[in-house]
């Protein structure tokens, strides 16, 4: 399990003022994917003195420092989660919007033979799969 956000930006030298510890809280325990908007919604529940624009700073201190990773799902948000979370893929539904994260080793293992065949090493990759729910 990787490090507290908190801790990997302390480790960093960054600076953390109780704010941007309520920010980094609210990032480690989010298991979906929040847009700065809603992080300012739950940062502000609990301090109401945070600004969007402290969300908006401290989303982009954290991203620059590689501690955050930014995912687009096509919905014109940027959303964000922990840059070293376990490797996953995200399936999005595009009637509600709901992202369900998956892990799938026939697609890992593909995506290696493919890397391989073109003469590369895979290093890494993102996945979103995007689709509406079937009639049953």
């Amino acid at each position: 399990m990787p490090d507290s956000i908190s801790k990997r930006c302390a480790d960093q030298g960054l600076r953390m003022t109780g704010q941007r510890r309520v920010i980094a809280e609210i990032l480690q325990e989010a298991r979906d994917h929040p847009d700065v908007e809603e992080l300012h919604a739950r940062a502000a529940a609990r301090d109401p003195r945070i600004s969007i624009a402290t969300v908006y700073r401290t989303v982009k201190l954290l991203e620059e420092a590689g501690i955050l990773a930014k995912v687009d799902f096509g919905d014109g948000r940027a959303r964000y989660e922990d840059a070293e979370r376990a490797h996953h893929d995200h399936l999005i539904d595009m009637t509600t919007g709901k992202v369900i994260e998956f892990v799938d080793p026939e697609i890992e293992a593909l995506q290696i033979r493919i890397a391989e065949k073109l003469g590369y090493e895979l290093k890494g990759h993102r996945m979103e799969l995007f689709g509406i729910p079937k009639k049953k």
